[in-house]
C-alpha cells in the first residue's frame, strides 16, 4: 500500500486500486455549487467581491479552472500525465475583464456545466491516471472542492453581509 497525500493506492496481483475520497468531496462542493447557483438572483450575482471581482465573474473564473482541469484530463488520457504549470495570479489578471465580460446568469451556469464535466472525468478516470495525477503532487487537480469550497465560502460571506 502506497499513500499519496490524501490518496491510498493498494496494489494486487491484477493492478490498481484507488479510494477516491476527492469523488465525494468534489460531490458535495458541486451540490453546493448548484444550490448557490439556483437560488441567487441576478442582483445578487451582480454584488461585488474583493479587486473587482463580482459573484458572477468568480463564478465564471470556477469555469475557467474546472475546464482547464477537464481540458487537461482529456490530454492526460491521451498522452500520460505530466506537469502542466501555469502563473496563477497573471492568468487571474487576465481572465477578470473577459468573466466581467460575461452575462452574470450564463457565468454562473458556465461554473455549474464546468464542475459537471470535470468531475464527471474524474469519477471515470482509471486507477492508475488518478494515481499518476495524485504523484505530481499537486492536491487541487484531483481535489476539485478546494478550489470551489474557497470560493462558494468568499461569496456565501458577502451575501450575509449585504
Amino acid at each position: 500500500m502506497l499513500i499519496i497525500e490524501d490518496v491510498t493506492l493498494t496494489y494486487f496481483e491484477g493492478g490498481l486500486i484507488m479510494d477516491r475520497p476527492f469523488v465525494d468531496e468534489n460531490t458535495r462542493e458541486r451540490t453546493r455549487l448548484i444550490s448557490l447557483v439556483a437560488r441567487l438572483t441576478d442582483e445578487e450575482l451582480s454584488l461585488p467581491l474583493e479587486m473587482g471581482w463580482t459573484i458572477a465573474s468568480a463564478f465564471a473564473h470556477l469555469a475557467f479552472w474546472d475546464q482547464r482541469a477537464w481540458g487537461l484530463m482529456r490530454k492526460w488520457k491521451q498522452s500520460g500525465v505530466a506537469a502542466s504549470p501555469i502563473d496563477d495570479d497573471i492568468t487571474n489578471d487576465a481572465l477578470l475583464p473577459l468573466c466581467l465580460a460575461i452575462p452574470p446568469r450564463v457565468a454562473a451556469n458556465l461554473a455549474v456545466a464546468a464542475a459537471e464535466a470535470i468531475d464527471h472525468e474524474l469519477e471515470q478516470a482509471p486507477s492508475d491516471l488518478t494515481a499518476d495525477i495524485a504523484a505530481l503532487g499537486e492536491k487541487y487537480r484531483l481535489w476539485r472542492s478546494i478550489h470551489r469550497r474557497m470560493h462558494l465560502d468568499q461569496i456565501e460571506a458577502r451575501l450575509r453581509s449585504k
